[in-house]
């Protein structure tokens, strides 16, 4: 039998715990629409398709704003949209049997879009995307944020294959390729 200390030390580290989950999962509502595990392939990305043993078959290539790339054997390949493991399985259908007996396919991305930030930071533009970047890292990139910038009033345009989202962001957002970040100034 458990003494009263021990019980009420059980009633503490479950409380904790709920609280700790409760936090998590109200954090995790912030979650962009996609997760990078299923990244959408968009024009302004770089990716690398290759079928092992099959030279003739591999390429780098940059997305251009029709989303279509000129395979061969298979010829225009609309992969704006899609993950690169739906790609592969494309690819893979697409060059099995007739072509190859199992051929064996990767795509990698090679270079994220990019993101782009304005408003009070001290260089607005287009940088690269890096994993794991959020609102402070991308204002850093751009020169760090002017002395009239308002940290939280911050601006997510971020477009997925349901349309464009409008986000309110902190500065611990995390930004994805193809993010539009506004910093706006703020009132003193």
């Amino acid at each position: 039998m458990q003494s009263a200390d021990q019980n009420a030390v059980w009633r503490s580290t479950y409380f904790l715990l709920c609280l700790m989950l409760f936090t998590l999962s109200a954090m995790g509502q912030e979650k962009p629409p996609m997760e990078m595990g299923q990244y959408q392939l968009d024009s302004g990305d770089v990716i690398q398709i290759t079928v092992f043993g099959q030279a003739d078959l591999s390429l780098r290539r940059r997305l251009g704003e029709t989303g279509v790339i000129h395979y061969p054997f298979l010829g225009d390949l609309h992969v704006a949209g899609m993950t690169a493991r739906q790609l592969e399985s494309q690819i893979y259908q697409g060059l099995k049997g007739d072509y190859l007996v199992s051929p064996s396919v990767s795509v990698s991305i090679e270079d994220y879009r990019p993101f782009f930030i304005d408003g009070e930071v001290k260089r607005p533009g287009g940088y690269p995307f890096q994993p794991g970047l959020t609102v402070d890292k991308a204002a850093a990139l751009a020169g760090g944020y002017t002395e009239r910038a308002s940290r939280n009033k911050i601006q997510i345009l971020r477009s997925d294959a349901q349309g464009q989202h409008h986000l309110d962001g902190q500065p611990q957002s995390r930004v994805f390729p193809g993010d539009i970040i506004t910093v706006e100034q703020r009132f003193f």
